[in-house]
């Protein structure tokens, strides 16, 4: 380990090695890149760490440690810093979200097409999957120095867009078909032009709602990496900031107007339908045109579904949790999106540090998959991301006190702002974000462990399983309020 001053603002960056050059040139590299890194740093304390052993070992042994990495250790405060801003703008814009979902829940297409309602967890959490997903690569590859030229940004940005639309558009058109089953199922009837409005509205969210927020993304990442700023802690919580307000608009008004149009433009569906469909191939051609991007393009698809599948079951709940309790729809997106972001900035973060200092399939010296939860919040020793983990806890309380009095100040949605309310719902809040960091800190390990790579793979798991927890307990929340007597408007309306 050698210990070099250097500039706060520098980032993470990499380099790798040709293993087969003598000792000698392998020195020479690394004493310039040294050089490189340390310019402009006469008056800074941060550490770089050389984590390539290979630099002293023979030929043959370097084989085995084929990379050297350059790591900015953050403090705890800058991290929290970095954090904190872009966590309240994604709160606010939940915030948001859940103040537009209170509002059209009374609209007629909600009233009388009920599936629409198993539509919004899908939709919202494919969209956080693919968007914190491209947030999530994107990072990676700034930090890792891939996105430094004119024709790198180009090559990886083309693909990652191309990808998203062509993935949006596939799971988009699979979770109408499940939305469509799972509101057959308990009632027995299926409507036809039900179907197609789910379709149509669905296929149409996903292509538009790809498209503005890939840009948003891309735009963030690039302005992060201008200005010194860890595109890991800021990315995915704007992701999520903007994809569920953004998500909801689109498939309210596209819903809205398929309903409206249903007797009087029954093509209108169709052709939506149908041109969606054969533009798959071409963003798939273009996706394929990077060795990133196609890489998931390959592999990328079973975590998506998989996601869109279990946020389904999630929607499912919600259907029937606000058809009993109204003041659910206002808390529902918030409670879900805070749990979701937080998890993926610690996705985000993990999955950083493994490429940077290992390869795929080999866990770095010390890190092991199987934690337990008190190792994995308490002990440093074990995992470097325990300071962060209980930081991003912090975080959850103060965030849903001024996200829900943001709403109270509003007056919006059907719940009044009691203490045992908020004793109760701080409760389940605590309790989800608890178990998705942990989830979020084994489940990455196990997949880097087994050849997977997180950025593609554990983001869309991990907020799926906050929108599958968040709803679940938020309707044991609401419950408990009924059962211990708190029944004011938020449980009687």
């Amino acid at each position: 380990m050698k210990h070099h001053k250097k500039s706060s603002a520098q980032t993470m960056s990499m380099l790798s090695l040709d293993n087969s050059t003598e000792g000698k040139t392998r020195k020479r590299n690394f004493d310039q890149l040294k050089s490189k890194n340390m310019t402009g740093s006469e008056n800074s304390d941060e550490i770089v760490e050389d984590n390539d052993r290979s630099l002293l070992l023979s030929t043959e042994e370097a084989e085995e440690q084929p990379r050297v990495a350059f790591i900015n250790k953050e403090s705890i405060w800058a991290t929290s810093v970095q954090m904190f801003i872009p966590f309240l703008l994604a709160g606010f814009g939940m915030v948001a979200a859940s103040l537009l979902l209170d509002i059209v829940q009374h609209w007629p297409v909600y009233k009388n097409v009920s599936e629409v309602y198993i539509l919004v967890p899908a939709l919202l959490g494919l969209k956080g999957n693919l968007e914190m997903t491209l947030a999530s690569r994107l990072s990676t590859h700034a930090n890792l120095g891939h996105l430094d030229t004119r024709s790198q940004q180009w090559s990886l940005i083309l693909g990652n867009l191309s990808l998203i639309q062509c993935q949006a558009i596939v799971v988009g058109f699979l979770a109408s078909i499940a939305a469509m089953v799972f509101g057959w199922v308990p009632s027995g009837k299926f409507n036809i032009q039900h179907a197609m409005l789910l379709c149509a509205s669905s296929v149409a969210t996903a292509f538009m709602a790809s498209f503005i927020l890939g840009l948003v993304m891309v735009g963030v990442i690039l302005l992060s990496r201008h200005f010194n700023i860890n595109p890991d802690n800021v990315a995915t919580p704007i992701a999520a900031s903007l994809g569920d307000l953004t998500t909801l608009a689109l498939l309210s008004y596209f819903a809205s107007l398929m309903y409206k149009g249903m007797d009087t433009m029954p093509w209108l569906s169709i052709v939506i339908i149908v041109v969606a469909i054969l533009f798959v191939p071409l963003w798939g051609w273009m996706a394929s045109k990077n060795e990133y991007s196609r890489e998931v393009l390959d592999s990328g698809w079973s975590p998506v579904i998989i996601a869109m599948l279990i946020s389904s079951i999630g929607g499912l709940i919600l259907d029937f949790t606000v058809s009993q309790y109204k003041g659910v729809a206002v808390f529902q997106l918030v409670i879900n999106g805070i749990g979701g972001n937080l998890a993926a900035v610690q996705a985000s973060r993990i999955s950083t540090e493994l490429h940077s200092k290992s390869t795929l399939g080999r866990l770095p010296h010390g890190m092991r998959v199987c934690l337990t939860p008190c190792t994995a919040f308490c002990d440093t020793s074990v995992t470097p991301h325990a300071d962060t983990a209980r930081m991003l806890m912090l975080m959850v309380v103060p965030g849903h006190l001024i996200f829900s009095y943001t709403i109270s100040y509003l007056q919006a949605g059907h719940t009044s702002f009691t203490p045992i309310f908020m004793l109760v719902y701080l409760a389940a809040a605590l309790v989800q974000v608890f178990l998705l960091l942990y989830i979020a800190q084994v489940i990455i390990v196990w997949m880097w462990e087994m050849g997977t790579d997180p950025d593609n793979s554990a983001i869309p798991y991990l907020t799926a399983f906050g929108d599958l927890l968040g709803t679940l307990l938020l309707g044991i929340a609401f419950q408990i309020l009924f059962l211990i007597g708190d029944r004011d408007s938020d449980v009687g309306d």
